[in-house]
């Protein structure tokens, strides 16, 4: 559905941070977030996206993560990876990072459509040997072809 899809990808990460206490809850290994839905008129100016943050986990010295953007049409029963440049690839976070932030903001989207990211986490020893991995899909974004209020259940859309 997509004609061609025009991504923005910035990465941030966090070195340290202290100890979670008693009191503060712990904070999840891995997340995965719709971090912003926008429908327009404008397929151009129609966007999502979607952020994965990962902590450190005792032995990893290093750790990867891959943000794959899904699409379904209104009358399709599953999802289907979308394929387009900068998409799917393997992203690692700077030595010694205790926490890895990165946002995959992804424009042009065809409407109708609901989409949705796909996030991939790995961490590795300092061999390298995969010590653990995970995913985890956001919410999804629904984008229609004239901007609307946001459906029952979906993440709220914001016009552009």
């Amino acid at each position: 559905m997509l004609a061609s899809l025009a991504l923005a990808a910035p990465a941030t990460s966090a070195a340290g941070g202290g100890q979670a206490s008693a009191a503060t809850p712990a904070k999840p290994v891995q997340s995965a977030t719709l971090e912003q839905c926008l429908t327009s008129s404008v397929q151009a100016e129609r966007a999502a996206t979607f952020s994965g943050e990962m902590t450190a986990i005792p032995g990893s010295a290093k750790m990867e993560m891959r943000i794959e953007v899904l699409e379904r049409a209104p009358r399709e029963m599953a999802f289907h990876t979308v394929t387009a440049a900068g998409l799917g690839v393997w992203r690692v976070a700077a030595p010694g990072v205790k926490t890895y932030k990165y946002l995959k903001q992804v424009t042009n989207l065809a409407a109708p459509a609901y989409y949705r990211g796909a996030i991939r986490f790995r961490w590795l020893n300092a061999r390298g040997k995969l010590i653990r991995s995970a995913e985890l899909r956001t919410a999804r974004c629904l984008q229609t072809i004239q901007a609307e209020g946001p459906v029952a259940g979906e993440a709220p859309a914001k016009p552009a």
